[in-house]
């Protein structure tokens, strides 16, 4: 990481968890994976101290650990996670538009404490939505339960990996660290609550719902708790999600600045209809066909097969393919290009910045050599029809700037 990057870091863990868990975290994302003893010895801090910052971290999932064949622990930094922090803000608001302020409170208790029940995050929430409503008013536990199952079912939120039951059942000596693990169907898979109740007010500390102080009360018996109902499943945040929803809607904007909104609410359906389906990291959406599409358009939408087919058509020849075609059943198979499409949105963030900083002329020049490749000086200024002495100031602007790159040919 650079310099710049570690700083950064540094900033994020002192605002959101204190000095202590500060210098834990920028000494592990400095000197990689060590073993407890070692960063309590060079970062000068109490084990017992290290053990609750190792927690924190962990719990955030913004530090890892691996037990190696001598049964020694090492804990390692990720770096990305840590720096993912800047976008907790963004992944709440998107929460919010998709599924309202239940939904955005939702994510913000996971963000905020890393990894939780379903029933802690639905009372929390349901208490915090009835603190904003008018007096006599509630949040029932069902509505916010709700919007918990339909964020899991869009994969925005997920189960924390587990240790598994023969772990748990094993007469030996228990391994230094547990193995945490989950079947990829159990990751959406919600268990089966039935969280009655309603939100409740914060009352002030001195006294309780009955109005009567503190002192008059009597003390509660702490052994007759009752058993929370899903203990043990947690739940997190599922960043990678967050960030395929933002893809999806550049996507979207793409297509609807190059062609039209009919163009692009298609395109919203085609990765909204396989936005489940289809791994983060994958070149192409599953492949759908004509009808599916059709059927799968919003309500209201009124146009008909004929002229879907048509648009289809259309965004399939177009010369940025972003949809593609896979196969003539159904209608005709469609699906979107995704790796294509980011690149052509990163090359046209690349030729916009090169146009604000240079101008016009630099831009196509440089638009020239990412479809060329490669190409001579003489030729850029022969293709550009921009005269050399100015070709050759523009290169070496952007030569200098690391934008474009020379290379020596040999004879």
């Amino acid at each position: 990481m650079t310099q710049a990057e570690i700083k950064l870091c540094s900033l994020l863990l002192q605002e959101h968890f204190g000095e202590i868990v500060e210098k834990i975290g920028v000494h592990l994302i400095r000197t990689g994976s060590q073993p407890l003893r070692v960063i309590a010895h060079d970062t000068g801090t109490s084990l017992d101290q290290v053990k609750k910052a190792l927690c924190v971290l962990i719990q955030h999932n913004l530090v890892i650990y691996q037990v190696h064949k001598r049964g020694v622990v090492e804990y390692e930094a990720q770096c990305n996670r840590v720096l993912r922090m800047l976008r907790y803000p963004r992944y709440i608001y998107t929460a919010k538009t998709l599924y309202s302020d239940t939904g955005e409170l939702i994510v913000e208790e996971l963000l905020l404490n890393g990894k939780m029940t379903m029933s802690a995050v639905v009372k929390k929430v349901a208490d915090r939505l009835t603190e904003t409503m008018e007096d006599g008013k509630t949040m029932d536990y069902a509505e916010v339960s709700n919007t918990f199952v339909r964020l899991v079912d869009t994969h925005f939120v997920q189960r924390c990996p587990l240790v598994p039951a023969t772990e748990n059942s094993d007469t030996g000596p228990p391994p230094p660290a547990p193995t945490l693990v989950i079947n990829e169907k159990d990751m959406y898979l919600v268990p089966k609550l039935s969280l009655i109740g309603k939100g409740k007010r914060r009352r002030s500390s001195d006294e309780d719902a009955t109005g009567e102080p503190k002192a008059k009360r009597p003390k509660q018996s702490t052994d007759n708790k009752e058993p929370i109902p899903d203990d043990g499943i947690y739940w997190q945040a599922n960043l990678d999600r967050f960030h395929q929803h933002f893809r999806d809607q550049a996507i979207v904007s793409a297509v609807a600045n190059r062609m039209d909104q009919t163009s692009s609410e298609i395109v919203r359906t085609m990765l909204r209809m396989s936005e489940v389906t289809t791994p983060s990291g994958a070149p192409f959406t599953q492949p759908l066909s004509s009808n599916e599409i059709f059927r799968s358009l919003p309500v209201g939408y009124n146009i008909s097969k004929q002229v879907l087919d048509q648009y289809l058509t259309l965004l399939a020849d177009d010369p940025l393919e972003f949809v593609g075609k896979s196969g003539d059943s159904g209608g005709g198979m469609y699906v979107i290009n995704l790796h294509k499409a980011l690149g052509s949105l990163a090359t046209a963030t690349l030729e916009s910045v090169v146009q604000e900083r240079f101008g016009s002329r630099c831009a196509r020049i440089f638009r020239l050599v990412l479809q060329k490749k490669h190409l001579e000086q003489k030729q850029v200024e022969d293709f550009a029809m921009i005269p050399a002495k100015e070709a050759k100031d523009m290169l070496y602007k952007m030569l200098s700037e690391n934008f474009i790159s020379l290379q020596v040919g040999c004879l």
